[in-house]
C-alpha cells in the first residue's frame, strides 16, 4: 500500500490549488456576509419589510441574515457526513455552486412593493440556502487545507481561508463604496444595490475553476484505505463519532463564542450603531471597517504562524484576554463622535480578533481524528454561528436600546470569558500528526 506520506508528497504540487480554492470559498463567503450587513443596516430593510418603524425593519432585515445560520448547522451535518464517507473534494464543489448561486440570485429578486410577501418569502429561502452551503463549505477549505499543509506551518496555512473573512469583507465594502458612487441617491436605494451581489458571478464561475481542478485531500485517502482493508462491518455516522466524544466539540464551541461574537459586534452592528445612534456618516463607517478588515487580516496571518512557534494556546488566549480589556475601551472612543477615534477603536479590536482567529482553523481541525473531522470540525464552526454569531447583532440592538451600552460591554466580557476557558482547558495541538488523532 502507498504510505501516507507518499500521497502528502505526490500531492505537494496541488498544494497552491488547494489553498487557492478553500481562499476563493471563504471570500465569497464572506463577501455575500458583509454586503447583506451593509445593506441589511441601511437599504433592504424599506425594500422587503413592511411596516413604518425604521428600527424594526432593522431588526427585521438582521433577523433574516441570522435565519441564514439556523440552517448552518444542518448544512455542517449533511456535509460532514457526506465529506467524511465520500471526500472533501466533491463538497467544496457541490457547496461553493450553492453559495455563489443564491448570492447572485438576491440580486434580481423583486422588493415587497413589488411583489409583496413572497418577495419577503424568496430573500429568507434563499438566506436559508446560503446557510445551509455554508454549513459545509468552511469546514471543507479548511481541512483541505490543514491536510495539505505540513504540520510545522499548520496554523500559518490554515489561516489563510480564515482569513477569506476580512478579504471578503474589504471587497464587499469597496464594492459598495463605487456602487454608491455609480448611483448616488435614490439610484443606489432603487437598484443599485443589485449589482452588490451580481458580483458573486464572476466570483463563482472564477473559484468553480480552481476548485474542479484540487484533488482529494491525501489524509483523506490514507484513512480511506485503511478503513478498506480492516472492512470492520457498517460505519457509523461521522456525526455520531463526534457527538459521542463531546469534550472536543464543546470545548471548540466555547472558544468559537466570545470569538465570533466579537467579529460581528465589530463588523456589522458597529456599522448600525455608529450611524444610528451617534450620527456618523455611513461612509466614515464603511471605510472605518474597510481598514479595519485589513488589520484584521494582518493579525489572522500573523496570529496563525505565531502559533506554529509559540503554540496554539498561548497564541489564542493573549488577544482573547486582550479584546476583554479593549470592549470598554472601544464603545467609550466610538461614543466621542470622533471619525480617528471611531477608526482606532474598530481596527485595534479588528486586529486583536484576528489574531484569535488565525490560530483557530488549525486548532479546530487538531481536535479531530480524520474519520470524523469533518462533521466534528462542522459542528463546532457551525454550531456556534447559531448560538453567537446569528444572535449577536440583534442582541446587540437590543442591550443597546434596553440598557445602555455598558450592557453590550458586559455581553463581549462574558463571552469572551467563556472562551478564555475553554481554552484554558484544552490540551495543546501544535505539531500533531492529523493521521495519528485519536
Amino acid at each position: 500500500m502507498t504510505s501516507t506520506v507518499d500521497h502528502r508528497v505526490r500531492s505537494a504540487t496541488s498544494f497552491r490549488r488547494v489553498l487557492a480554492g478553500g481562499m476563493a470559498g471563504s471570500v465569497l463567503e464572506w463577501y455575500d456576509f458583509a454586503i447583506y450587513g451593509v445593506l441589511a443596516a441601511t437599504v433592504l430593510g424599506p425594500l422587503f419589510f413592511p411596516g413604518n418603524s425604521g428600527v424594526v425593519q432593522l431588526l427585521l432585515a438582521l433577523a433574516t441574515q441570522g435565519l441564514g445560520f439556523v440552517a448552518r448547522p444542518l448544512g455542517g451535518v449533511v456535509f460532514g457526513h457526506l465529506g467524511d464517507k465520500f471526500g472533501r473534494k466533491p463538497m467544496l464543489v457541490v457547496t461553493f455552486l450553492l453559495l455563489g448561486t443564491s448570492t447572485a440570485a438576491i440580486g434580481v429578486l423583486p422588493t415587497y412593493h413589488q411583489a409583496g410577501l413572497w418577495a419577503t418569502v424568496l430573500l429568507v429561502v434563499l438566506r436559508m440556502t446560503q446557510g445551509f452551503a455554508l454549513g459545509g463549505e468552511f469546514g471543507a477549505a479548511v481541512l483541505m487545507v490543514s491536510e495539505y499543509g505540513e504540520p510545522k506551518r499548520r496554523g500559518f496555512w490554515a489561516s489563510w481561508p480564515q482569513a477569506g473573512a476580512p478579504l471578503g469583507t474589504v471587497l464587499a465594502t469597496v464594492v459598495v463604496t463605487v456602487i454608491g458612487l455609480a448611483f448616488p441617491g435614490d439610484a443606489f436605494d432603487r437598484w443599485g444595490w443589485r449589482v452588490a451581489f451580481l458580483v458573486a458571478i464572476p466570483l463563482l464561475i472564477i473559484g468553480f475553476w480552481i476548485r474542479r481542478s484540487v484533488e482529494e485531500s491525501p489524509v483523506f485517502q490514507a484513512a480511506k484505505a485503511g478503513a478498506e482493508q480492516k472492512a470492520a462491518g457498517k460505519k457509523k455516522s461521522s456525526v455520531l463519532e463526534a457527538l459521542a466524544r463531546p469534550r472536543a466539540v464543546l470545548q471548540g464551541l466555547g472558544m468559537r463564542l466570545g470569538e465570533n461574537i466579537a467579529f460581528y459586534i465589530y463588523t456589522v452592528f458597529v456599522i448600525a450603531y455608529a450611524t444610528r445612534y451617534f450620527g456618523y456618516a455611513r461612509g466614515d463607517v464603511v471605510l472605518a471597517v474597510t481598514f479595519a478588515s485589513v488589520c484584521q487580516f494582518a493579525g489572522m496571518i500573523g496570529g496563525g504562524a505565531w502559533s506554529d512557534r509559540v503554540g496554539r494556546k498561548i497564541a489564542m488566549l493573549v488577544p482573547a484576554v486582550a479584546l476583554v480589556i479593549w470592549a470598554p475601551v472601544f464603545f467609550w472612543m466610538v461614543g466621542t463622535s470622533s471619525v480617528p477615534m471611531l477608526w482606532l477603536g474598530v481596527c485595534v479590536g479588528a486586529f486583536f480578533h484576528g489574531m484569535l482567529a488565525g490560530p483557530e482553523a488549525a486548532w479546530i481541525t487538531e481536535l479531530f481524528p480524520t474519520r470524523y473531522r469533518y462533521a466534528g470540525s462542522s459542528l463546532v464552526f457551525q454550531g456556534s454561528s447559531i448560538i453567537a454569531g446569528a444572535p449577536a447583532p440583534l442582541i446587540a440592538v437590543w442591550l443597546i436600546d434596553s440598557f445602555g451600552v455598558g450592557a453590550v460591554v458586559g455581553y463581549l466580557v462574558i463571552t469572551m470569558a467563556i472562551t478564555v476557558i475553554a481554552l484554558v482547558t484544552s490540551r495543546e495541538t501544535k505539531g500533531v500528526d492529523l493521521d495519528r488523532v485519536g
